[in-house]
């Protein structure tokens, strides 16, 4: 089995290469779907989550009320140090459930872990094969995030300044995808990459 981490900054494009490389037939995990998993109901994070910041941040439905939660933490390093503490450590564990499951289903298989943050938090450390980053200039994708997201040029330019930056991010690299093009463009450099994880098979 082969584990590849993909990653690159909001509305860099991860997704259109994740999805496209799962159509060849890589088994897909998205940390964004983790981390929902992760405050589920019923679930260990979210009873932690509970706990530290109440229960104003639960719907009626005893889901967790991610605008509550967000109004909570926005501008609070410290709390969203708190959140991150109790989420980020069971994205991990669910992810390597999902790797071990992967793995011994097909111990051939080609596992891409689509995460944003790979460069920022203990995802740096998984034991990657090769590390994937989709990349296009700041201006690109403030423009997806405004026509795509709804968001203001301001949030938009927030939500990058909060990453890491595209040197630190190409400083893991082991490919760089240029999404900067168009969606044929990029999904060719997908295509291209999965031959060359082939080959190196």
């Amino acid at each position: 089995m082969r584990l590849i981490g993909l990653t690159g900054g909001i509305a860099a494009g991860k997704s259109t290469i994740g999805r496209r490389l799962a159509q060849h037939g890589a088994i897909r995990i998205d940390a964004d779907d983790l981390a929902r998993d992760a405050v589920a109901p019923g679930s260990p994070g979210l009873a932690r989550v509970v706990q530290r910041f109440g229960s104003g941040v639960l719907s009626a439905d005893a889901t967790l009320d991610r605008a509550a939660l967000g109004a909570r933490v926005f501008g609070d390093a410290a709390a969203l140090g708190e959140l991150n503490a109790i989420v980020h450590p069971e994205v991990r564990r669910l992810f390597r459930e999902r790797v071990e499951r992967a793995r011994a289903e097909d111990p051939d298989a080609i596992v891409v872990y689509e995460v944003p943050l790979l460069v920022e938090t203990a995802a740096r450390d998984e034991p990657w094969d090769h590390i994937v980053v989709a990349e296009a200039d700041a201006d690109t994708r403030i423009a997806r995030m405004m026509s795509l997201r709804g968001m203001s040029e301001d949030a938009a330019r927030q939500r990058i300044s909060q990453q890491a930056s595209d040197e630190e991010r190409r400083a893991v690299a082991d490919v760089v995808i240029d999404t900067s093009g168009t969606e044929a463009e990029t999904l060719e450099q997908a295509d291209r990459l999965w031959r060359q994880l082939l080959s190196l098979g």
